[in-house]
């Protein structure tokens, strides 16, 4: 597949989103909560026996009920700001899971171009193997006719050993890439994801200046800490309009207690804020917002940073990958059948094939390396900038 898919595929299915999204569901949910009304409070009182041992009767003179009703009104307008609270933790975390959305597509992205590199990988060193075995068992048939010595067999058996070493460890990278990847993208474990990456464009121009501020309004894990300012400013507001005492209005009945039978009286109840204005609580959160300020503009600097860094990186990568580069890549295959055919018919001696034999495999792994960095580049830009700026095909 190629990465359009698998990520159409990673958004479809990944488990950890989908429990992220429950989160921001969740977090929604105490919004609606914030805005409730307190519940009116009834409270009642009556005699089990009377004078006349007979069980609740509340008719004759010696029977008595009591009922009150009420009700807390907030002052100061302390719901709105516990609703405005209640937004900013919504924001807060739709803003992580983009931001664990980042991370994952980040990774997504790595493990796709590594899958991709280590399978191109396997084929040259597949192709050498091919050559090397071809050469060994030619050259052993020569060795029982007498036509060539011990230490050539040898020395070429050690260099297909040491080719089949090499396959074997980047079968196990592989292998440990397809895992991180069927678990990104929920495939089933008997499935082998197969990464086809294009060339990217080269001729994309970038400003620094202009992606940082970008990244500003796009990266999740700025826009974290910004929802944090704000929440933890918006609970100060909250937490000094807590200082002010809520009213408490109610009703009440009395059969018989009171100076009057049938007595219906009018309550109206007012914490006096003598010791407790919730003073802890308002340093606390004043303590709170000046951290977070702090911690936002470390955020900031570290996106220009990190925006500037990735630039340079991918520029670096571009130029190492010039077309005349590879063009010269490309001509290297034919170098190499042409030094495999000249071997063959004795037109060069063992060492020399050897040496660049060696050297045409360290070209190649170096020619692949210098493709997954540049695709690398491509994902440390997007992640730097918090959103697609380079395109992967």
């Amino acid at each position: 597949m190629n990465f359009k898919d698998a990520e159409k595929l990673f958004l479809e299915n990944n488990l950890n989103l989908l429990a992220q999204k429950y989160n921001v569901n969740a977090t929604q949910a105490l919004e609606q909560q914030a805005g409730l009304w307190d519940n009116p409070v009834l409270s009642t009182d009556q005699n089990i026996t009377d004078a006349s041992h007979q069980y609740f009767q509340h008719s004759a003179t010696t029977g008595q009920v009591f009922v009150q009703l009420s009700q807390l009104i907030r002052t100061a307008g302390k719901r709105g700001k516990q609703i405005r609270v209640a937004e900013d933790g919504t924001q807060i975390q739709q803003a992580a899971f983009n931001d664990l959305l980042r991370n994952l597509r980040y990774n997504l992205q790595l493990d796709f171009a590594q899958a991709a590199n280590l399978i191109a990988q396997r084929q040259v060193y597949a192709t050498e193997i091919q050559s090397a075995t071809s050469l060994v068992n030619a050259t052993d048939k020569a060795y029982q006719a007498g036509n060539t010595s011990l230490k050539d067999l040898v020395r070429l058996k050690a260099l297909l050993f040491n080719l089949q070493n090499e396959l074997v460890e980047n079968e196990r990278q592989l292998n440990d890439l397809q895992t991180e990847l069927k678990t990104l993208l929920v495939v089933k474990e008997t499935q082998f994801v197969i990464p086809q990456i294009s060339a990217p464009i080269t001729e994309t121009v970038l400003d620094p200046a202009a992606l940082a501020q970008q990244a500003k309004n796009s990266r999740a894990d700025y826009l974290v800490n910004q929802y944090t300012l704000a929440q933890n400013n918006d609970n100060l507001i909250l937490q000094k309009a807590l200082a002010k005492p809520d009213v408490t209005v109610g009703a009440s009945y009395d059969q018989n207690s009171s100076y009057a039978r049938h007595y219906v009286g009018l309550q109206i109840s007012v914490p006096l804020p003598f010791f407790n204005r919730n003073q802890g609580n308002i340093k606390s959160a004043q303590l709170l917002a000046q951290s977070q300020e702090f911690v936002l503009q470390n955020n900031e600097l570290q996106v220009k940073n990190d925006v500037y860094t990735a630039v340079q990186q991918y520029r670096l990568s571009q130029q190492l990958l010039s077309k005349n580069e590879t063009d010269f890549y490309e001509r290297y295959d034919q170098i190499f059948n042409a030094m495999l055919k000249s071997f063959q018919q004795r037109q060069i001696s063992l060492p020399e094939f050897i040496d660049f034999f060696d050297s045409y495999k360290e070209t190649k792994i170096k020619i692949l390396q210098l493709q997954l960095n540049l695709q690398k580049s491509i994902a440390d830009l997007n992640y730097a900038v918090g959103t697609n700026v380079i395109a992967v095909q």
